[in-house]
């Protein structure tokens, strides 16, 4: 472990198919969640949020890093889903699970969808995070996503993979 604190990077030295030995670098993280939040009228809730990594205000839907390996992911998207946006779900189903970054790290991604949404919870927000709520159609969400305004990967996924699922579900 070369730097542990909310992730841990690791220097691992491992030993290749030809029988040399070698570093691999990455890092080790716990999981995360994200959540695809449908309202009744099949408009979207996203979060506005500044990303310091890319020095902007990101359009997402709502997410968070898992506490540890063994925090349940359901359990984390249901207090993300409220904390960020103030909304809590009827339905909360698994959308799609991959790895982001598979050169560097061993994280794995749990996207969800959520309906039945009632809002009326005040965000509870962690004291760094300065989170606007965004509602939108999906129609309006793929234009952003194919102008280039949304660049989240896990967002991109989200919407490409309801999408997908809406063109089965016809």
């Amino acid at each position: 472990i070369v730097y542990s604190g909310a992730v841990d990077f690791r220097a691992d030295t491992v030993t290749l198919p030809n029988g040399r030995k070698a570093t691999r670098a990455f890092m080790s993280h716990p999981g995360a969640v994200a959540v695809l939040p449908v309202l009744d009228d099949g408009r979207i809730v996203f979060v506005r949020q500044y990303r310091y990594p890319v020095a902007e205000a990101t359009l997402e839907i709502p997410a968070g890093k898992l506490n540890s390996i063994s925090d349940k992911p359901l359990g984390r998207v249901k207090a993300e889903l409220m904390e960020e946006t103030g909304y809590t779900a009827a339905c909360i189903k698994p959308l799609i699970s991959f790895w982001p970054t598979t050169a560097f790290s061993n994280e794995v991604l749990h996207i969800y969808t959520a309906s039945g949404l009632r809002g009326g919870v005040q965000q509870n927000l962690d004291e760094d995070e300065f989170v606007n709520v965004e509602i939108m159609t999906f129609d309006k969400a793929w234009g952003l996503l194919k102008k280039g305004v949304i660049r989240d990967a896990k967002t991109i996924i989200a919407l490409q993979a309801w999408k997908i699922k809406l063109m089965e579900n016809k």
